[in-house]
């Protein structure tokens, strides 16, 4: 196995495992507009997930599991009938730091890659997840309006079900 491709699986198990943990905690967080945030993020994520099973399927490869990355479920936090913001500040906070140390470890390895487009792929993964972790802060400091404000007036009501469709 080339330098090349070590580098890139063991990228795609650390991105494996940050979208792992983003669904477990979108399973969690009813709050409207945080669960919004949660849905944007992991679709980008899956899309970077898509851009570096691209990459290594050059070398025959598919993506890795994430079992060696894999982080911590979130706990569900005890709620009232109507969703307190501030009850899902842990489980925010946590996913912007593990967002962080991604970035952190990632950044001087990919910064000494020789390959120009691998390097520019991940580059762009790395800052779109700096944004992530933008959102992340922000969800934890009680702001809602993440991703667009809501119409002028329109109450904030109701929560998310933790599975997409009931049979």
């Amino acid at each position: 196995m080339s330098a090349l491709q070590t580098l890139l699986t063991e990228f795609a198990a650390g991105r494996l495992a940050l979208l792992e943990r983003h669904e477990a905690s979108a399973r969690i967080v009813s709050h409207y507009d945080f669960n919004n945030t949660y849905q944007y993020v992991i679709n980008r994520e899956e899309t970077h997930l898509s851009w570096v099973q691209n990459a290594l399927a050059e070398y025959g490869a598919v993506l890795p599991p994430a079992t060696s990355a894999a982080l911590p479920a979130p706990e569900a936090p005890r709620t009232k009938k109507r969703v307190e913001v501030s009850a899902y500040r842990s489980i925010l906070e946590d996913d912007a730091r593990y967002l962080g140390a991604f970035v952190e470890k990632w950044r001087p390895r990919v910064d000494e890659m020789s390959h120009a487009r691998h390097r520019t792929m991940l580059n762009v993964v790395l800052g779109e997840s700096m944004e992530h972790k933008r959102l992340f802060e922000q969800a934890a400091l009680g702001f809602e309006d993440l991703l667009g404000r809501r119409t002028a007036g329109a109450e904030r009501v109701g929560a998310v079900l933790p599975t997409r469709w009931l049979e």
